[in-house]
């Protein structure tokens, strides 16, 4: 399966309601991901792209789930389901759970920093199954944004891009003028023939359509532009992606206060490395508990050892981990007190009793000795 010029729309699938409960929201993702799951190897090769998968994921309702109800959505974002939403998507499939997350982020920065009609524009792109992600790395010399007599034109490319030649609206982040911007260029079928997979050799994600894009000459609007300078490393709007679980509950429910950015991102990037070692730790354990048996390219387990070997490198972890260590050794507090909020009492978030799970999560990092992870 391989790149076509055309933008994943609609027109491939059905119409496509949010689910009216979070019940029949969760089932349909379910149905999704275990067909995905079934599927997965069948799409396991270079230049493929799950493209029935992201219809059923369409039908679910799941690309309009993440926007608030006044936007046509469930108002996941966010919240517990969320995360449930991701880990199912992402037990059926890793790579249909990265473009999933990708759709999830963008819609998420343009509801937290663009205009009053940018997530009305982009609810009405998401509801005719238009996907949405997030391109933010460059190759030299990066993204640039010219200004025209008559709105602006990028220059340059993007690379690692998840979806390239199938997301209609990719999040990128370019520079004018010195100082970076988020933009989202709306791509024609046309455009899509810009789309190059042939730079993505790894071993796994490869039914990802990951590769480059050539924006050069592209012109976008100012209606396009998302937010102002910086918004994009601003503080982490994005969902904070059993020990990994005490993390990633704790790092969601942080993520979603409002208050000092630098103490969040510190947080959830700890929270991010601490979880990456027990995703690797696993791997290995299944690796070595199915044997040499594992390694045979016909065994159904292939494909997910490689593509989570893949998801696992994050941009930048050297960067993310020496940046956390720098936030914590800056403060005064003890290492302990700096995540606790003692206004807040017991464990909330925004301004609703925590999560059942991020109670649990503390309960039991208490029960082992430790300090409590956001006490």
């Amino acid at each position: 399966m391989t790149v076509r010029a055309e933008p994943l729309t609609l027109a491939q699938g059905a119409t496509c309601p949010a689910a009216q409960t979070a019940d029949a929201f969760r089932d349909a993702v379910r149905a999704a991901s275990d067909t995905a799951f079934t599927n997965a190897s069948l799409i396991d090769h270079d230049g493929a792209f799950p493209l029935d998968d992201i219809a059923r994921l369409t039908r679910a309702g799941a690309l309009m789930a993440p926007l608030p109800a006044d936007h046509g959505g469930l108002g996941i974002a966010g919240g517990p389901l969320l995360l449930e939403t991701l880990r199912l998507i992402g037990h059926g499939s890793l790579p249909l759970g990265r473009l999933y997350e990708g759709h999830v982020n963008a819609l998420g920065l343009i509801q937290h920093y663009g205009t009053h009609s940018q997530p009305a524009r982009a609810a009405r792109d998401a509801s005719q199954g238009l996907l949405f992600g997030v391109w933010n790395t460059d190759p030299p010399p990066g993204l640039r944004l010219e200004r025209m007599a008559s709105g602006w034109r990028l220059l340059g490319a993007k690379t690692f891009a998840s979806g390239a030649g199938f997301i209609a609206y990719p999040l990128v982040t370019a520079i004018a003028e010195g100082r970076q911007f988020m933009v989202v260029p709306r791509l024609s079928q046309a455009d899509q023939s810009r789309a190059d997979l042939s730079s993505w050799q790894a071993h796994g994600m490869r039914a990802s359509a990951t590769g480059s894009f050539d924006f050069t000459d592209l012109t976008v609007e100012d209606e396009d532009i998302i937010g102002t300078v910086g918004d994009y490393h601003r503080q982490p709007a994005f969902p904070a992606a059993e020990t990994a679980h005490l993390w990633v509950a704790s790092a969601s429910e942080i993520a979603a206060r409002e208050g000092n950015a630098e103490q969040i991102i510190a947080y959830v990037n700890l929270a991010r490395t601490a979880a990456e070692r027990a995703r690797l730790d696993v791997l290995e354990l299944a690796q070595r508990a199915i044997g040499l048996a594992g390694f045979d390219r016909n065994h159904p387990i292939k494909h997910v050892f490689r593509d989570l070997a893949t998801y696992l490198r994050q941009p930048a972890p050297d960067k993310a981990l020496s940046d956390a260590a720098a936030h914590v050794l800056a403060q005064t507090a003890t290492t302990g007190a700096l995540w606790h909020d003692p206004r807040l009492g017991s464990p909330r978030c925004h301004g609703k009793p925590a999560p059942r799970y991020a109670r649990r999560a503390r309960a039991e990092w208490s029960r082992r000795g430790g300090t409590s992870p956001g006490r």
